[in-house]
């Protein structure tokens, strides 16, 4: 991760210093984690910016947003002409794009709405999340002890800030325990996702994904491969996958804005498949990076390019 500190933000509709985008130490956000947010990626083709499907993005964030009653006070076409003003004005060609909305400084209390909803947007050079070598050997991981969030407790399906609290405590318990990235069950112990990510199974050539009832987001990145997967012959069963089936499986793959399409080599230790990527996630990363990258055709119309 680059942070260009000389650089702009979108502020609220006003382009502001990188260092000047503060907000108030009582702001609502800041004590009770009331944001929403989305990662984006904007890749350079042909020497173009080409956002990654930015009105899908977009979109999931006014529902987020609309999950929580924060009414984001720009429309949707809006804030796709803002992300990309801010994409020219930092001169980047490949970049990763967050666009936030937040209570801001207004009244401390759990009731929010006396605080003002505040909307930036930063972009900046973001390389392998889970890193270069990762998308080829895989990354190793563990079940993590944390669990998701239960039905009817913190919805799931906006990606709200306040999410990520869980999402950090199986980060860390997977750091410490020597491993690239945790996988958390449901409140089950069925397979839920990652700490940002989603995942994918393939047992005998079948492809297998966790249900949204199992507590995870929505990701773009699975709707994407979902698509590749369907135009490459196979079928992606959306349902309840017990933990066992992690072990069993002959190849394992997470997905997601910042992750791309990165397999995975071990569970708990235990080796999955041949310990690297196996041939069925090649593929699916070589159609998905194919288009991201300009090589073949935007079949599904998923780029959005800078003039």
């Amino acid at each position: 991760m680059a942070w260009d500190e000389t650089g702009k933000i979108w502020l609220n509709g006003k382009f502001v210093d990188w260092k000047e985008a503060n907000i108030h130490v009582l702001s609502h956000v800041v004590h009770y984690g009331s944001s929403v947010f989305e990662g984006i990626r904007c890749y350079e083709i042909n020497g173009k910016a080409a956002i990654f499907r930015l009105k899908e993005h977009v979109k999931r964030l006014f529902e987020s947003g609309k999950i929580y009653k924060m009414e984001i006070p720009y429309s949707q076409s809006e804030i796709c002409e803002a992300i990309k003003e801010t994409i020219a004005i930092s001169g980047l060609k490949e970049c990763y794009i967050r666009p936030i909305t937040y209570r801001g400084y207004g009244a401390l209390g759990v009731n929010p709405s006396s605080s003002p909803i505040d909307t930036a947007i930063a972009v900046w050079s973001w390389g392998k999340y889970l890193g270069e070598d990762a998308l080829e050997k895989g990354v190793d991981v563990g079940v993590s002890s944390w669990r998701r969030m239960a039905p009817n407790t913190l919805p799931s399906m906006s990606k709200a800030g306040a999410n990520y609290m869980n999402a950090q405590l199986a980060k860390l318990e997977a750091i410490e325990n020597n491993y690239d990235e945790g996988i958390m069950l449901d409140i089950e112990g069925y397979v839920g996702e990652g700490s940002g990510e989603n995942i994918f199974l393939i047992k005998d050539g079948e492809i297998f994904t966790p249900s949204l009832s199992s507590a995870i987001l929505k990701g773009i990145t699975r709707d994407s491969v979902i698509n590749l997967t369907s135009d490459l012959g196979y079928s992606v069963k959306e349902d309840k996958i017990p933990r066992e089936m992690l072990y069993l499986a002959d190849e394992l793959f997470f997905t997601g804005t910042a992750a791309e399409i990165t397999p995975i080599r071990s569970v708990d230790g235990i080796k999955i498949g041949t310990g690297k990527r196996g041939p069925i996630a090649e593929k699916i990363q070589e159609e998905f990076f194919n288009i991201v990258e300009g090589k073949s055709e935007d079949k599904f119309n998923w780029l959005t390019y800078l003039d």
